[in-house]
């Protein structure tokens, strides 16, 4: 059977394309013509790009950027980088209100983060739906006309999967919810699995994970044909709201999700600072440079924080010290909520962490504590708290 696999992913490989001569890795779903009216008749456009570290790096995100002004000469555009390094799709449903959508109208919006729901998250697929769905259905309830195209990167593992046949756990998920949601998608580790099976592509060449100039520019080229197709045979005068399906995949999806300042909290015993980082163990990253975090050390220091929703989190900065903290929801039972990452022991790691999912509806009164005990590989009890998390 696993032969069989091989087989199949070689054939498809060494074809290339399909029946009709379209990559089968570009699928274009939806229509892109709101980009164009945008770009082409006004002049003007703003294009957003989330995702993680390849995101955020200088990658396929600036060869797209480049791509667009070079067919658009004339265009003047506002491109946002939103990709910050180890996050996931649940952090990104979160900070997309504040980051993306409070910016203004996004005409284009790019979204990579199979690769970091795997190997950062470890989500289950439940999680992986959450997260994306949580983004593209807030994207287009809140800004209805904004294009949306999600592009899949790969890792080892998930590399290994794909050329044995096998879908990864976050890209079956985002999968589910970008058909629903009509969204494009670059499956960009399927083509580099199908080169590499036919001989014409190798992992050192793509440039591994973190793509290496050719590993990008097959990301942006592959981009650039799907738009270039989309945008080849325009019929709108006008724009048009994208459709929005009324049932959702998962009712627990964080498509209300959003930040809410911890500056908010009655944090009497927990102080809102900047952190002393010079002081701190751990490597830090100058992308939360100056920020406030809410900050414990102490056991049993307790806080407390009110929200609306269903869900309550933190977006937290897990160092070397990360602690566990207990929280109770409404007065009920303390539960635990372990900040410690496998990458805290030499990185204050960004994540997020749920404490309470599917709850009530409604108002809620959250209590917060350190635990008396930590993870067995952190070496303090210490909670720094960038953002709580609501949905």
């Amino acid at each position: 059977m696993k032969m069989m696999n091989v087989l199949i992913v070689l054939l498809l490989a060494l074809a290339g394309v399909c029946a009709e001569g379209k990559n089968r890795n570009v699928t274009l779903r939806g229509s892109y013509e709101n980009s164009l009216l945008q770009f082409k008749g006004k002049k003007s456009g703003r294009v957003a790009f989330m995702g993680g570290s390849i995101t955020q790096m200088n990658g396929y995100r600036p060869m797209v950027a480049a791509g667009l002004k070079k067919l658009f000469p004339e265009t003047e555009f506002d491109f946002i980088n939103a990709g910050i390094s180890s996050t996931c799709s649940t952090t990104g449903a979160f900070r997309l209100r504040s980051q993306i959508l409070e910016k203004g109208r996004v005409d284009l919006f790019f979204i990579e983060f199979a690769v970091n729901d795997d190997q950062d998250a470890g989500h289950t697929f439940r999680e992986c739906t959450r997260g994306m769905e949580g983004i593209i259905r807030q994207a287009r309830r809140e800004q209805p006309k904004m294009d949306i195209v999600v592009t899949y990167f790969v890792n080892p593992g998930m590399l290994k999967d794909l050329q044995e046949g096998k879908m990864p756990i976050p890209m079956a998920a985002h999968e589910e919810v970008l058909k629903k949601y009509e969204i494009s998608t670059i499956f960009l580790a399927r083509e580099v699995a199908d080169r590499i099976t036919a001989g014409t592509l190798t992992w050192q060449k793509f440039g591994g994970t973190h793509p290496g100039p050719v590993g990008n520019a097959i990301a942006a080229e592959m981009i650039d044909s799907l738009l270039k197709s989309a945008w080849s045979k325009p019929t709108l005068q006008a724009p048009k709201d994208h459709p929005l399906p009324g049932a959702v995949i998962d009712p627990g999806s964080y498509y209300n999700g959003a930040f809410l300042s911890p500056e908010k909290s009655a944090n009497t015993e927990w102080k809102w600072q900047v952190p002393e980082w010079k002081e701190i163990a751990g490597g830090f990253r100058s992308t939360f440079a100056g920020m406030r975090l809410l900050c414990a050390d102490q056991p049993e220091r307790e806080t407390r924080v009110q929200f609306k929703g269903k869900a309550l989190g933190a977006y937290v900065l897990a160092g070397p010290d990360a602690g566990i903290i207990e929280v109770s929801i409404d007065g009920g039972q303390w539960k635990k909520g372990d900040l410690y990452h496998r990458h805290s022991r030499g990185l204050h790691y960004p994540r997020t962490v749920i404490f309470a999912a599917d709850l009530e509806p409604g108002d809620h009164t959250a209590h917060l504590r350190l635990a008396k005990d930590s993870n067995p590989a952190s070496r303090g009890s210490a909670a720094r708290i960038l953002q709580f998390t609501v949905n």
